[in-house]
């Protein structure tokens, strides 16, 4: 506790009641949430009264691990896709599901969805599956129904979820659009998770779409021991269906609640957060704060604006050479807004021997189809090549 700073200390200190903790980039939030379960615990409150829900699986494993290391404890965190097919797999019998249900991937859910098109005789016509797959997503997420629907999708939307059910298959949006229902339907269901958890804290409130709202907010109706982790500043996934707007109306939603600001970055220097606080204040909705650092002002943001993308990834690539004078490769990184720009990086790290690492996408040359490409390019060069 002695290493926190006020804020923090306030929040992580908090017990019964919805609080709603604003943090900022770096702020610190992984920590609050783990030190708050760990004193729930000190105070008496059994690690399996309490529920973490994070928005990777890589965060919820990180979340255990630092709660066992803190408490020597097991609570439960974790997605809430894996929550919801935890809830399910003991409850789903009572929406005429077996409890063994399959869990379809993306490309089974594509195969059922082409047997629903083709059975209902409309044309397949190029680009039409994925989007009939994504609006299906996308009325899922927002629980939407098929009676709700356009009638068009709706015959397909219905006929899918038909034989999803013949199956005893979920997709992996139902894993949160079944969990909803399940509880909105089913009061002693819906009476029992309630009761099973008695402290909920959920991280990265912002980016939380209907579905995952109402699963919040349902779990939480009695007891109301909410610990909502957010900034509306750091939203990016309503492309997806997440919705800002409830943790702008978290003090609506739950009246009484307390608002803890994070304000105090340490990953960053003055001079960043400055330039950050000025655009992010363009925002009309948001909650007002200005992110500090105790790090000093540090360096300047500079600008640089390249005449073609060539042009953008060797002044890129030179400006890392010259930094790995003083810093190890491991402590630059290069972020660009879709995997597509990575190609022109590579080109230009490679030409200096310059070691990276794709993280969240395969590298360009890593593609199957461009393997295959320098695959037959190789064998026309070298017919000893065995590999290729």
């Amino acid at each position: 506790m002695n290493d926190l700073n006020p804020q923090q200390k306030i929040a992580v200190e908090h017990v019964e009641g919805p609080l709603l903790v604003l943090a900022g980039a770096g702020s610190g939030k992984t920590r609050v949430v783990t030190y708050r379960i760990a004193r729930l615990i000190d105070l008496g409150i059994l690690p399996s009264d309490i529920l973490a829900v994070t928005f990777t699986n890589k965060a919820a494993e990180e979340m255990r691990t630092r709660i066992r290391t803190l408490k020597n404890a097991q609570v439960l965190a974790s997605t809430f896709h894996s929550l919801g097919a935890r809830i399910l797999r003991e409850s789903i019998h009572v929406l005429g599901y077996k409890n063994d249900f399959t869990i379809y991937d993306e490309e089974d859910s594509e195969k059922l969805l082409k047997s629903c098109i083709e059975q209902l005789q409309i044309p397949n016509e190029k680009g039409f599956l994925r989007s009939v797959r994504h609006q299906i997503s996308s009325a899922k997420n927002n629980l939407i129904t098929p009676d709700d629907a356009d009638k068009e999708f709706a015959e397909i939307y219905l006929l899918y979820q038909q034989k999803l059910k013949d199956c005893n298959a979920l997709d992996f949006d139902d894993l949160l659009y079944l969990t909803v229902r399940l509880l909105k339907e089913h009061e002693d269901v819906r009476s029992m998770y309630q009761k099973r958890w008695l402290f909920v804290l959920i991280d990265e409130y912002q980016d939380t779409n209907l579905a995952q709202y109402s699963i919040a907010k349902i779990l939480v109706a009695q007891h109301r021991n909410i610990f909502a982790v957010g900034d509306p500043d750091q939203s990016i996934y309503s492309w997806r269906g997440a919705q800002y707007q409830n943790i702008l109306n978290f003090e609506n939603d739950f009246p009484g609640a307390k608002v803890v600001t994070l304000d105090q970055n340490y990953r960053s220097t003055n001079l960043i957060l400055q330039g950050a606080n000025a655009l992010i204040q363009q925002n009309e909705d948001r909650y007002d704060k200005k992110l500090w650092s105790g790090l000093g002002e540090g360096a300047k943001i500079g600008v640089y604006v390249a005449q073609n993308e060539r042009q953008e990834a060797d002044f890129v690539a030179n400006k890392i050479l010259n930094h790995a004078l003083e810093f190890n490769l491991n402590e630059i990184a290069i972020f660009y807004r879709t995997n597509a720009q990575s190609r022109t990086f590579e080109d230009a790290l490679l030409s200096r021997r310059i070691d990276y690492k794709i993280i969240g996408g395969l590298s360009f040359y890593q593609r199957r189809e461009i393997k295959d490409i320098l695959a037959y390019l190789k064998m026309v060069i070298s017919n000893t090549d065995l590999i290729s």
